[in-house]
């Protein structure tokens, strides 16, 4: 179930509140052993040693979370997950998770032993989950919070916070389905691109990668130029987005931009960037770079409005 960006409800009793946290959205499935997949559908349990403990569970159970790395004071890294994102060689895969461990945080219960949960309201799964008391030395339960939500808010982003979620009491599970009836409040603005296409560097970048011209889905499957973004990148992340990009390279445009000097490429990566406003055009304001999402299938990428809440039950 997907999160719509809007802003806080008014109906404040209606609604639970949570951290919105910064990291790689997964479903955890609990038997004999632990298995996890990624929001396209990718098992990724390889990549997170840490977490195996979870398992074995009787009766087995399937959760739903956000994998992150914490920094010191709490608050989640996506720079930080950057470097465990991408490796799938065993021995890199235990060096990262000792030097920058990651944590499984358990935020709804979708089925237990023969039982699927996703009909029961929200309040009812999350008493649920609160119940199997999860707490180990990589995986917890972050808390709910009560309202007012605007109060919420307003502390979130005291303490340097994403955001948060609001989640109403009284909505059942959708899988794949972005709904209202979760809303993402978000203190920093970012939006998911699909790269097209790089223009070369100047100076410092000559020879690389100088930019990526992004593109999101309009709702009739077509892609449209949203600019580029030139900041936010380390030497790192530029060396890693040139080899992903070489064998991508195509001779004909992504879409209709009228860009110069364009290394047009196939629209298979995506990327998340953040901005400061959408301008009257439809590009990004002062756009920066903030990693890749190989959690994320391009033609889900477009752009994100922001709702308010739908009354009423779901």
């Amino acid at each position: 179930m997907l999160a719509t960006a809007g802003i806080v409800p008014r109906d404040d009793t209606a609604w639970n509140f949570e951290v919105k946290f910064d990291g790689i959205r997964a479903i955890g499935y609990i038997t004999d052993e632990l298995r996890i997949l990624s929001r396209n559908d990718k098992n990724i349990t390889a990549a997170w040693p840490e977490l195996a403990a979870l398992a074995p569970a009787d009766p087995p159970f399937v959760v739903d979370g956000e994998i992150v790395a914490l920094t010191a004071d709490g608050r989640s890294s996506f720079e930080a997950l950057q470097p465990r994102m991408h490796q799938r060689n065993p021995a890199t895969i235990r060096a990262l998770a000792a030097a920058i461990p990651a944590t499984y945080l358990i935020f709804d219960l979708l089925h237990i032993g023969d039982r699927s949960l996703i009909e029961l309201p929200y309040l009812q799964r999350r008493e649920l989950l609160e119940q199997l008391d999860l707490r180990g030395p990589r995986w917890q339960v972050p808390p709910r919070l009560s309202g007012p939500g605007a109060a919420v808010v307003d502390q979130s982003r005291r303490l340097g916070l994403e955001g948060i979620l609001c989640k109403r009491l009284d909505s059942p599970y959708l899988p794949g389905r972005r709904s209202p009836h979760w809303l993402k409040v978000k203190n920093i603005r970012d939006q998911e691109i699909v790269i097209v296409g790089w223009k070369p560097g100047a100076g410092r970048r000559a020879g690389h990668i100088g930019s990526l011209l992004m593109a999101v889905y309009t709702d009739a499957g077509e892609l449209t130029c949203i600019g580029n973004v030139g900041t936010g990148f380390t030497q790192s992340a530029l060396d890693d987005l040139a080899a992903r990009l070489e064998p991508l390279q195509r001779k004909t445009p992504t879409t209709d931009a009228d860009v110069p000097d364009v290394r047009w490429v196939e629209p298979r990566l995506v990327g998340e960037v953040s901005f400061s406003e959408w301008t009257g055009d439809g590009r990004l304001r002062h756009p920066s770079w903030r990693g890749l999402r190989l959690d994320k299938e391009p033609r889900q990428v477009k752009r994100e409005l922001i709702r308010h809440a739908r009354s009423g039950t779901p």
